[in-house]
């Protein structure tokens, strides 16, 4: 059976499941506006849009904090959502890093590690990637993700916005 929330690790990072009180951990990472400059949302540094964020993340009962397996210092957050076992598909998304953390290994370690573990259950990862996130896009693309669609797409509690969705076929992963 699919656990949208196990705990996952490599020499890299640790996705541990997201728990209410994490909240206040999170946000002293998501506060900073320059993450959010190319997300759909882009004020989701501001306390009680993120708190909206927040509460979806524990609402899809499938959201991590990424720690830096080195460090163990939360370095932020991603989580499977939208796991379509009848079409053999779950969703990886929602995910941001302190600016410390970005770019190097950290996102694709993480992507990694978890298109591994839902490989065990289905047999297509997707990522619904904003239209402007050309940063992300760029990201997923280097990790073989396709672009097979777009779409407009409302967030929890949020306005819809246009979304590239991209796909890794279990094959893929392979290679």
């Amino acid at each position: 059976m699919f656990n949208l929330q196990p705990i996952l690790q490599n020499e890299i990072i640790k996705l541990i499941p997201l728990k209410e009180n994490d909240f206040e951990l999170l946000y002293n990472i998501a506060k900073d506006p320059l993450i959010w400059e190319q997300h759909p949302n882009k004020n989701r540094w501001q306390r009680d849009v993120f708190q909206n964020f927040f509460e979806g993340a524990i609402k899809s009962k499938g959201a991590f904090v990424i720690y830096d397996a080195q460090t163990n210092e939360a370095i932020g957050s991603t989580r499977f959502y939208d796991y379509k076992p009848e079409e053999s598909e779950v969703s990886i998304g929602y995910t941001f890093y302190a600016r410390s953390h970005w770019g190097g290994k950290y996102n694709p370690a993480a992507k990694k590690l978890m298109m591994e573990y839902a490989f065990q259950f289905v047999d297509n990862v997707i990522f619904h990637i904003g239209a402007q996130n050309t940063r992300s896009q760029k990201s997923i693309e280097k990790l073989g993700a396709i672009k097979i669609r777009e779409e407009e797409m409302a967030y929890y509690g949020e306005e819809p916005k246009l979304n590239f969705i991209y796909r890794i076929q279990n094959k893929a992963c392979n290679q």
